[in-house]
């Protein structure tokens, strides 16, 4: 990030304090008052507006992502420190363009690269483009040695909630490693969005991967899928052009409330401040991004302090795997034993239903107990089981109590980095909601009894061989920095 140096001075600069006034004591009427002025008027909505109207899509290593920073910064103001971490490389789409050709036939179809796909030669790529069905061993077996060299096509079904996301995701993995044992040239999928809205994913294989991949409008991909069918013989022209640079620094945007009794020890909320550049980050994830700043602003401003330190990060190359919320870990090494728990909300502005609490009963009926106040917004379940996909997952693999908020999927899985991620499918009314329920487990886990400690890593073993945590992890490609001990409580630490 060009301006890393200058943030960190402005962060350093900053008192990691709260106003100077005395504090409110921390009893029970907090989380009344707390809840009261989230759902009054505050610049919560405004501050969504301006980050996703005005900033726009913020993926990792854009000028946008650096003026998200600053921003979060300025919310912030005398509680604010941008932390640095590194991460293998950021990637940008530059240019995707591809035109369809055959007997009489030209189509131009938009196109989107998948993140950390290769870019085409200089030229762009010339191929025969083939029909791979669903992408399954039999449709790659059908294509035998036409497949080499050739753009393969895979159809999909349309993307309509939470579920088919997940599967899309599983699914995807197994689809990449099946065309590059054939042989592509490049991996093609139809959009999974209605209307030629476009959309991008990551590449399983992040910056390893070495040919190009894409997705193409769902319409136009469709036709292409008949044409072929019919029996057209058709060719792809296709040029995608991209920036990426290896070994690059960003930044977490960190803010916290002093603990008054035992400050040394955490509880973490996040949210991930970056997205990706189609749309404008709304749902993913800049509406919990907004909604933890006024968190943090109002019990600032209510005078309100924690037995324990919380903890409001916003992380950046989530996105791109995790990378920030696994850069705190690092940094934060010697805290990790007094972290208490962490959560992420990252699932747009569908009701919080529970928390997904990590295959932890005890984090499980603590959650219970710090929802009670605000049980009128439930009702709430908790679904205690591991799952990865956000910036709760370092947290669980360093042994710490873990949360992710669970949603309904409202608007949230047709839109989800899509080019119609905008301010206006957010549900106002309900991320107000939201954040009376995310202020309840902050203050709940902040001043409650714990009887639970941080994981050894046989314990974090044992629940990957009890629960389907490998599979996730394969699935969003953190299985083998685990395995090689680079990722998660270190093989030495039992």
């Amino acid at each position: 990030m060009r301006r890393t140096a200058s943030l960190a001075t402005l962060a350093l600069a900053a008192a990691l304090t709260v106003h100077a006034a005395a504090p409110a004591p921390a009893g029970d009427g907090a989380v009344d008052r707390l809840v009261t002025a989230l759902l009054g008027d505050t610049p919560m909505i405004d501050d969504l507006r301006q980050l996703t109207d005005e900033i726009g899509g913020r993926p990792t290593g854009s000028a946008a992502n650096e003026r998200a920073v600053e921003w979060a910064l300025e919310r912030f103001r005398d509680a604010g420190l941008a932390e640095p971490f590194t991460l293998p490389a950021h990637w940008l789409e530059e240019r995707a363009h591809a035109r369809v050709t055959g007997d009489g036939v030209e189509v131009a179809p938009r196109v989107a690269a998948m993140t950390f796909s290769a870019p085409t030669p200089p030229g762009g790529l010339d191929a025969p483009l083939v029909d791979a069905g669903r992408g399954g061993d039999a449709d790659f077996a059908r294509l035998g040695a036409a497949a080499r060299g050739a753009v393969a096509l895979v159809e999909t079904d349309p993307l309509v909630d939470l579920a088919g996301l997940f599967a899309s995701y599983v699914e995807g993995v197994r689809i990449e490693e099946r065309a590059f044992a054939a042989g592509v040239a490049a991996l093609a999928f139809v959009g999974a969005r209605d209307r030629g809205v476009l959309y991008r994913h990551n590449a399983s294989r992040g910056p390893a991967t070495d040919r190009p991949l894409f997705v193409v409008e769902r319409e136009e991909g469709l036709r292409l899928l008949r044409l072929l069918r019919a029996g057209e013989a058709l060719s792809i022209h296709l040029e995608i052009e991209v920036e990426s640079t290896p070994g690059f620094e960003s930044v977490n945007v960190i803010g916290e409330i002093p603990g008054s009794a035992e400050p040394e020890e955490f509880v973490v909320l996040g949210a991930h401040l970056d997205s990706f550049d189609l749309g404008t980050g709304a749902l993913d994830n800049g509406a919990n991004v907004a909604m933890l700043i006024d968190l943090a602003r109002q019990m600032r401003r209510l005078e309100l302090r924690p037995r324990r330190t919380i903890r409001f990060a916003l992380w950046n190359a989530e996105e791109i795997g995790l990378h920030g919320s696994w850069g705190y870990t690092r940094a934060h090494a010697a805290e990790l034993d007094r972290h208490v728990m962490a959560a992420s909300f990252d699932i747009g502005t569908g009701r919080i239903t529970g928390f997904f609490t990590g295959g932890r009963p005890e984090v499980a009926a603590a959650t219970a107990r710090a929802l009670a106040p605000v049980a009128g917004l439930g009702p709430f379940t908790q679904v205690d089981a591991p799952i990865v996909g956000t910036d709760n997952f370092d947290f669980m693999m360093q042994g710490i109590g873990n949360l992710v908020a669970n949603q309904e999927s409202a608007s949230y899985g047709p839109n989800y980095h899509a080019e119609t991620d905008t301010f206006d499918k957010v549900d106002q009314r309900q991320l107000r909601l939201n954040a009376a329920i995310a202020a309840a487990v902050a203050w709940g886990f902040a001043n409650m009894e714990v009887d639970w400690g941080r994981q050894g890593r046989a314990e974090i073993e044992a629940l990957i061989e009890s629960t389907d945590l490998e599979r996730q992890m394969r699935s969003f490609s953190v299985w083998e920095s685990w395995e090689r001990g680079e990722r998660g409580r270190s093989p030495d630490r039992r």
